[in-house]
């Protein structure tokens, strides 16, 4: 089953190991609350003090304004009080530019940062691009990146998500002390470089995806003198004087919509679209607004499209719609302390999971096992699928069984209630695994209830849609993958894999390493990936350069343009 890999640095000791996980751990706990409370609001007020700009409409009324439709709330718009979730990320960023991002092709691509790099996977060097500058045209430093760093670890702006307790002179709770004026693992070198020293390896890979895409810099001589007990409430952010990304906010209302104007002194050219929106719409709204016009652009992450319309914004005219990156599994996880592992194994082959995809999802997603789809530069053709086979699930019931296992027990199996199309996929897996002795009742939840009893191991087994990031899976299999994590499953050649992968910029070391894993996952199963969700996004034809996807979207909005 385990793949030769190359063999781990005997430097990584357990204590190192426990430290890793703890801090992402934490770091994924935090993500947790950042979905259930995504429909909060946090940070400045919830509306800004002007009106929007010309949010409406039709073509007429819009030549140089682009609306960019999203179905869930926006949780703030300051910077330092980012969560984990793809609209702040990327309203924010619009404005404050991450150190890097990925792009379609799931390849690091530079933003703020013209390079990253590391030698050992403990001192990572960050060089700002020579041409960055704020709008008032003062250059980027170095020192607004450690005075960012800075605010993001104050215990006094509590950002719960942001959270760097992987570097030097950071406390194991992710902050400094109150009132720190620096910090011993984030120092500028020069004018233009910053070096962030890690605790224990760290993969450089696992740097750019966990935190080169989530610190959003600000400008040190616009903030420097504020309290930082002032900051997470400042007006300033309700509409940015002075930023260094592609666009500036105008006005804005956290429910309903963001009104930006260009930057004509962004760095890396300025931007085509004078006006930019972005507007908070119910997705049963999303081909009503393609086919009016009101609406220019759908990303995939961030436009929830409802399944039965995917058909019909297909067939849209004057619309181009594609299918993003397979990147969201809809993952069923077991708690193995509960179910015995025949069991599980039987109900891996006992869910007809192509079947699924092909006819209750249209051809839009994929079948894999583990945590990697076919969008990961890591994914291993070694890593073969279990196909649906009720007869051996019946055996492997019939096993458990004769050892002991109650044939009468009853499953509960919780899902999320507000994910209506796996709601009705549910009643077909319920009954397939009756088919095959396996007695089990769907019991739906609201999100914060669902997560609330799975991170409390209350659950026998439970389905959420969750996205392994495709470059760096480790954060979530190396703490789901744990006696606390929600499948209470742990495994040593697991935990050795999944410790190799912070030790290498190889991809087919990192690939052999999650090959081990995804091996031993299907073989115990743990956790049952039902399905990839490939998302669909659409484009009006009126925009030029744009193009949605999983990834990359808005990393060149500055190209977009309306055709003439």
């Amino acid at each position: 089953m385990t793949p030769a890999f190359f063999v781990i640095n005997s430097e990584l000791n357990l204590l190192e190991d426990n430290q890793m996980r703890a801090m992402f751990l934490k770091r994924l706990f935090c993500l947790f609350l950042a979905i259930m409370m995504v429909f909060s609001v946090s940070g400045c007020s919830d509306k800004g003090t002007q009106t929007p700009d010309e949010t409406s409409g039709t073509p007429s009324n819009k030549e140089n304004i682009v609306n960019i439709a999203v179905t869930d709330p926006v949780g703030t718009v300051n910077p330092l009080l980012m969560d984990a979730t793809e609209i702040v990320k990327y309203s924010s960023s619009l404005q404050f530019l991450p150190l890097c991002d990925l792009n379609a092709n799931l390849e690091f691509e530079p933003m703020l940062a013209s390079s990253i790099t590391t030698e050992d996977n403990i001192h990572f060097i960050v060089k700002i691009d020579e041409n960055a500058n704020w709008s008032d045209g003062t250059p980027v430093s170095a020192d607004d990146l450690v005075f960012t760093v800075l605010r993001y670890a104050s215990p006094l702006i509590a950002n719960t998500s942001m959270l760097l307790y992987a570097f030097e002179g950071v406390g194991d709770d992710g902050w400094v002390e109150e009132g720190a004026t620096e910090i011993s693992g984030v120092t500028a070198l020069d004018a233009k470089t910053v070096q962030f020293t890690a605790k224990y390896p760290m993969s450089l890979t696992t740097f750019q995806n966990s935190y080169g895409r989530y610190i959003l810099t600000v400008p040190k001589h616009i903030l420097g003198e504020v309290p930082e007990a002032d900051l997470p409430s400042y007006a300033w952010f309700n509409a940015p004087t002075v930023v260094n990304g592609p666009y500036q906010l105008v006005s804005y209302d956290l429910n309903h919509y963001l009104s930006y104007t260009a930057n004509k002194s962004y760095f890396k050219g300025d931007p085509k679209i004078e006006k930019l929106n972005i507007r908070v719409v119910a997705a049963s709204q999303l081909l009503t607004g393609l086919t009016t016009g009101e609406i220019d652009f759908l990303p995939p992450t961030m436009a929830a499209v409802l399944q039965e319309d995917y058909a019909s914004i297909q067939n849209l005219s004057g619309v181009t719609a594609s299918f993003g990156k397979p990147v969201t599994h809809q993952a069923m996880y077991i708690n193995t302390q509960r179910v015995d592992a025949r069991i599980r194994q039987a109900i891996l082959c006992a869910i007809d999971r192509e079947m699924i995809v092909t006819q209750l999802l249209g051809g839009a997603g994929e079948v894999v096992d583990g945590f990697l789809s076919t969008a990961s530069p890591f994914y291993s053709d070694a890593v073969v699928p279990v196909s649906f086979d009720p007869e051996k699930a019946k055996s492997l019931v019939a096993q458990a069984v004769a050892d002991g296992w109650d044939a009468d027990k009853e499953l509960i199996l919780n899902i999320n209630s507000g994910d209506t199309t796996f709601n009705h996929i549910a009643a077909v897996i319920q009954q397939q695994l009756s088919d095959v002795g396996i007695k089990a009742k769907v019991t739906p939840m609201d999100l914060s209830s669902l997560l609330t009893a799975a991170g409390n191991h209350e659950c026998d087994m439970f389905v959420v849609q969750y996205s392994y990031a495709p470059v760096d899976p480790y954060p979530d299999a190396a703490w789901i993958l744990t006696a606390d994590g929600w499948t209470r499953y742990q495994n040593d050649a697991i935990d050795e894999a999944l410790a190799g992968t912070q030790l290498t910029s190889d991809i087919s070391e990192i690939a052999a390493c999650y090959e081990t894993v995804d091996l031993a996952v299907q073989e115990d199963v743990p956790l049952i990936s039902l399905y990839v969700i490939r998302a669909l996004g659409a484009v009006s034809d009126r925009l030029i350069n744009a193009a949605p996807d999983a990834y990359g979207s808005f990393n060149n909005v500055h190209l977009w343009e309306i055709a003439k």
